[in-house]
């Protein structure tokens, strides 16, 4: 076995050692002791060559890909013949069907159903949700800067990311900042629990054989009962609405319910057949999906946005200027107003840029295939390193400093599209990318409307992972009424 596995890693270019039994895991962490995979090696690659790059995840071979053609090709143009399939790793339970573990035809009859669900006009139905927890936010931030004290915004935001993704999905009210004992906050807090030393990962990384075995004996890497709360929520919810209790309320949750009842009769049996609507475990695993994917999304990227602008107050002016501009007297934002402030797009963008969500995009080849010169062989992991591309300096120039300029309409145009990917491209991209675009937008637009951020006085105060502000993020803000005064001091 492994033998064949160092004959297949000869033939797919440079990269890490192939260690025995699957021990590559530990070289990663000998090597990069803070890096969520071996981006550090790519990054010595990226600009040089665009030739595929071998790493390990465990015994598994996985092939980087760093050619922007050669990326658009797996994530566009080949999509749905040969690369339409991300890894999943197994023992998902109650997941397996989520949208961004379906596969094949499943996964095209979810996405079917829930694109919708995402458009531009249902999320300015949604409007009233999500905005009605940025007042809860507004508040309790109100009562720390009359102390002038230090925040941790990464747990701030963080409550707040919780509260809207919870709502949103489950149709809850809920106020974790305030309540962190209430029974939903903290079973949602253990779902999102989440440990790369978990054993029993790491025991499915070292021997994958064993996954087969493990799923008939209905092992799962889920906690059950958390599972079983969210179902029993579910079941709730979805009994009240068709009981008649809050039908009018515009989330996610209600959307994919209506799905279930509104399928077009135009369409043929065989059509009908394809894309059926979802089951009641279907919206289940979509909706904590939603939860799981948009909480640290959110709260991190609003972590790095508020960093970058306490250290760049020169930036901050400037937006501030923007929003004030277009929201007057501090005036309620709506959606509109929102997605057209131009600098405000190109702050959030750029904070995409150095700290994307998704560190890694990852699809399965179905077939040996060969694209300009490089083959690709059945069952390859292909692993596009999108924080790599986004700090290459072939396409980044500076590309450690946060510059919101590259992001302009003039620059805009000298943007390859395949070199930046914080969500993704092609058909499988990410399918709330809107969503928490606007939830970036509008929360940024909110908060420096009515408050200033300053940052403590070393910058070594700070530290991040690549795709997590894994330690807090710790800044000060004063009222805007003071923000003239305090941006002359610097």
């Amino acid at each position: 076995m492994f033998s064949s596995l160092l004959k297949m890693a000869a033939s797919l270019g440079r990269g890490s050692r192939l260690l025995p039994f699957g021990f590559q895991v530990f070289d990663w962490k000998i090597e990069e002791t803070d890096e969520f995979f071996p981006s550090l090696c790519l990054i010595g690659h990226a600009g040089r060559s665009l030739s595929p790059h071998r790493i390990y995840d465990g015994r598994q071979p996985v092939m980087a890909i760093l050619d922007p053609v050669l990326i658009k090709t797996i994530l566009v143009k080949e999509c749905y013949s040969t690369f339409t399939n991300r890894r999943v790793f197994g023992l998902s339970g109650r997941l397996e069907s989520a949208l961004s573990m379906a596969m094949d035809d499943q996964w095209k009859r979810i996405r079917t159903v829930l694109s919708p669900t995402f458009t531009s006009g249902k999320l300015k139905e949604m409007f009233p949700i999500i905005e009605s927890y940025g007042d809860k936010l507004v508040k309790n931030i109100e009562k720390k800067v009359a102390n002038e004290e230090f925040l941790d915004i990464k747990s701030i935001f963080g409550a707040y990311s919780m509260d809207v993704v919870a709502s949103t999905s489950f149709s809850v009210d809920i106020d974790s900042m305030s309540k962190p004992s209430d029974p939903f906050v903290t079973n949602i807090r253990k779902f999102l629990k989440f440990s790369f030393l978990n054993p029993l990962l790491i025991f499915i990384v070292l021997f994958p054989f064993m996954i087969p075995v493990l799923e008939k004996m209905n092992v799962t890497l889920l906690p059950t009962k958390v599972m079983d709360f969210f179902d029993a929520v579910f079941m709730k919810m979805k009994k009240e609405r068709e009981e008649g209790y809050h039908v009018d309320r515009v989330d996610f949750l209600q959307l994919m319910i209506d799905s279930q009842s509104s399928q077009d009769s135009s369409k043929s049996a065989r059509e009908k057949d394809s894309y059926k609507s979802l089951s009641d475990e279907e919206i289940l695993a979509q909706a904590l999906t939603f939860v799981f994917a948009g909480y640290e999304t959110t709260s991190s990227t609003l972590s790095y946005i508020s960093y970058y602008l306490a250290i760049h107050p020169d930036v901050q002016k400037r937006l501030q200027d923007e929003i004030d501009a277009n929201l007057p007297n501090k005036a309620a934002p709506t959606y509109n107003v929102v997605m057209q402030m131009e600098y405000l797009d190109m702050v959030v963008n750029e904070s995409l840029r150095l700290h994307p969500p998704g560190g890694r995009i990852e699809r399965i080849c179905k077939k040996t295939v060969e694209f300009n010169g490089v083959t690709i062989p059945k069952d390859m992991v292909v692993m596009i390193p999108a924080y790599v591309l986004h700090r290459d300096p072939a396409y980044w120039p500076k590309p450690e400093e946060f510059r919101p300029e590259r992001f302009s309409k003039e620059n805009g145009e000298n943007i390859d599209p395949y070199t930046f990917l914080p969500f993704g491209a092609g058909p499988r991209n990410c399918i709330g990318m809107r969503f928490a675009l606007f939830c970036l937008q509008l929360r940024t637009s909110r908060d420096l409307s009515h408050l200033h951020v300053k940052s403590l006085s070393s910058p070594r105060c700070y530290s991040f992972r690549t795709t997590e502000a894994c330690l807090r993020v710790w800044v000060l803000l004063f009222h805007t009424e003071t923000r003239e005064e305090d941006f002359t001091e610097d």
